[in-house]
């Protein structure tokens, strides 16, 4: 491993760790157009975090191009709010608590992260006051989201800080357009659980971005195209716990 020049370990990776493809009830995206527009675009590593399911993150690692690794991740809904859970080796149900899901996630051996936390309108986590004790339980937090509207960007990297937590930048992406939009700059080799923990540890550099609106106008339309192809949201199990984490 080498060091830059402040020595801090290296080499530098370009890191999006919440994209979306077609597997999404609410993206049109390719998972092969995702990733061949992430390696286009300069990222090394990208996570494919499909809502409640790890089958377009499957498809998007097989189609990878050489120097882009594709992290199996996905986005949980929980009865808390949303979860990144990365380093998957099979989905994780939604429609359970967080400590629930986290546990999950742990037994496989991945990693937890809180995306979107002040998003008004989205299924977002710590609008619930009440739910900030969870931060001792993950591994970053989303401290700038492309997607993000209003000043929920500015309160989440408050709270990393806050909790000593990372701050990540993502793009969120559901079109091909926005892979990228923005991204984490990190030293080391975040492909595995274990080196992802050390390239955050070691410091995150946040590259914002904005998706355009215009853009975003294209997740409506993902999501009747995908409700006429039968390709609704995951629903969770009967029994599923719907208590919420206190």
């Amino acid at each position: 491993m080498t060091a830059d020049a402040g020595g801090v370990p290296g080499p530098r990776a370009f890191v999006d760790l919440h994209c979306h493809t077609s597997a999404s009830f609410d993206s049109l995206a390719a998972p092969r157009s995702v990733v061949r527009a992430a390696g286009t675009r300069g990222l090394t590593h990208i996570a494919i975090t499909d809502h409640d399911r790890i089958d377009g993150a499957l498809r998007a690692r097989d189609a990878a191009p050489a120097g882009l690794t594709v992290i199996i991740g996905e986005e949980c809904r929980t009865s808390d709010g949303d979860l990144i859970c990365l380093f998957l080796e099979r989905p994780v149900p939604p429609g359970r608590s967080a400590l629930q899901t986290i546990a999950d996630v742990r037994a496989q051996g991945g990693l937890v992260g809180i995306p979107h936390p002040y998003d008004r309108f989205r299924n977002s986590m710590l609008r619930d006051e009440g739910l900030a004790d969870l931060a001792s339980q993950v591994d970053w937090v989303e401290a700038y989201n492309a997607r993000l509207v209003g000043g929920g960007n500015d309160r989440a990297a408050a709270f990393a800080h806050e909790h000593g937590l990372p701050g990540v930048a993502v793009s969120d992406a559901h079109t091909v357009l926005e892979v990228g939009d923005a991204y984490s700059v990190v030293h080391g080799a975040p492909g595995t659980p274990d080196g992802l923990l050390a390239a955050l540890a070691a410091g995150v550099e946040i590259v914002p971005g904005r998706a355009s609106y215009i853009v975003r106008l294209m997740t409506p339309v993902a999501k009747l195209i995908q409700r006429s192809r039968g390709n609704g949201r995951v629903q969770a199990a009967a029994g599923s716990s719907h208590e919420a984490t206190r």
